[in-house]
């Protein structure tokens, strides 16, 4: 188990978490302030609380600064998710220019009624995030269809993105084969079956609450008139993909055969395999700018951790913990304040998942409620922070600025009081602390 850090004075770990602030300021709070997300780009915010943070990364030389904080963006996890942004760039571009998206749009409007588009689309989300386990996986497969949806019934292209990104993050809290659960349930020392049990109770009213709202509150979306089936084949490469992730292939796998099946059909419909080519690079390409974002977003992140701060955060808030829903309250805010400062719920977990356990066992939280309160925690906070990969990917998919969806996204808000209030009441009993 994580004993707790070693006491680092308070101005050496504010200063270690200021890089966080630089950012937050600059696109966040200027942002707000003018009223548009546009104007200051997010890589530029990054930028400038990088070089804040190799600023104040003290005792080291330059080269070593440096060395730290490109060690931090080429980490593993994070040269993986730029191979998912690099197929999935692939993919989406090959598929709308062959007319898949297309295809699959019109289908979809053909088979349900305008009023039922957003609710259906929150369910479906649902479904294949929990059957994958992944939100990368789904945000990959649904926010093409998404946001051509909004295009064509004359909606809120982010808002439909929010609609996605909920409906991801609800099976990334409550899969089995979700990285969220596994590391949950490792680091409490409790079976996915029993933090199942409990996270449902958690999950599932923020969920059924949400889709209330989709279906009672959110406006009619306009009818258009004369929408066509089309070509049926052209929804194949879609089809596989959501049908290989279900099945539980490696995203990366998934991508690759979405487009292989996509160049097949092209070449079926008689498109020119150099024009494909060209639209498979166009795709590519633009994930360009969303590859730099992760990259300084992780490298400055790194430095964080390398000077301190997260250690810091550990230690402050550890210091005064009373009783058992004191104890609940400060999992969920310990968990959700490291996840804000990774930008990765799966890291977030692992980081503090030794500690939580400690104070678990010492104020007498059952680690299935733990467990349930570590994963619902980091998933509201990954879903809600503008810089995390989901939300990134889902935007540049989409064409939007990374912060367009925040106001849409009423899933996260809703599984936060839900964690809350079952926080607050103990709730479920049973499940709430040691018998």
């Amino acid at each position: 188990m994580m004993n707790i850090h070693t006491d680092i004075p308070r101005t050496q770990g504010l200063l270690a978490l200021s890089p966080m602030l630089v950012f937050l300021l600059l696109y966040v709070a200027v942002s707000a302030i003018i009223g548009d997300f546009y104007k200051i780009p997010i890589s530029v915010a990054l930028l400038a609380a990088s070089m804040w943070a190799i600023v104040i990364y003290r005792g080291k030389s330059l080269k070593d600064r440096i060395e730290t904080f490109s060690a931090a963006a080429a980490d593993k996890d994070i040269i993986y998710m730029i191979w998912i942004f690099v197929l999935a760039g692939a993919f989406a571009s090959l598929a709308k220019e062959i007319g898949a998206v297309e295809a699959t749009v019109n289908f979809t409007l053909s088979i349900f009624p305008p009023q039922y588009i957003v609710p259906t689309l929150f369910v479906a989300a649902c479904l294949i995030s929990f059957s994958i386990g992944t939100s990368v996986g789904t945000v990959v497969a649904l926010t093409p269809l998404a946001a051509e949806l909004a295009s064509t019934e004359g909606g809120n292209v982010a808002f439909f993105v929010g609609v996605v990104l909920g409906g991801a993050f609800f099976g990334d809290n409550l899969s089995f084969i979700s990285d969220t659960t596994i590391a949950a349930t490792r680091s409490q020392g409790c079976l996915m079956q029993d933090k199942f049990k409990v996270n449902l109770w958690i999950a599932l009213p923020a969920a059924i609450v949400t889709l209330l709202c989709y279906v009672l509150f959110v406006p009619e979306v306009p009818v258009v008139e004369s929408q066509q089936r089309g070509d049926p084949w052209l929804m194949l490469p879609y089809l596989v993909v959501i049908a290989t992730a279900v099945i539980g292939l490696n995203v990366t796998l998934v991508l690759t055969l979405g487009i292989g099946c996509a160049v097949l059909l092209g070449g079926v419909r008689g498109i020119n395999v150099l024009d494909m080519a060209g639209f498979i690079g166009s795709g590519i390409e633009g994930m360009g700018s969303l590859i730099i974002i992760t990259l300084l977003a992780s490298g400055m992140l790194g430095v964080i951790k390398a000077c301190g701060g997260i250690a810091y955060i550990l230690n402050v808030m550890t210091a005064r913990i009373s009783g058992l829903r004191g104890a609940q309250a400060t999992l969920a805010v310990l968990v959700g304040i490291v996840n804000l400062c990774t930008a990765n719920n799966t890291v977030a977990i692992i980081t503090v998942g030794g500690l939580a356990k400690d104070i678990s066992e010492k104020f007498g939280v059952d680690p299935r409620k733990s467990a349930s309160i570590l994963d619902s925690a980091s998933c509201v906070v990954q879903c809600l922070i503008p810089y995390g990969a989901q939300t990134l990917l889902a935007t540049s998919l989409a064409g939007i600025s990374p912060a367009a969806p925040f106001s849409y996204l009423y899933y996260p808000w809703a599984l936060g009081i839900s964690l809350l209030l079952s926080i607050v009441f103990l709730f479920p009993r049973r499940y709430s602390h040691m018998r």
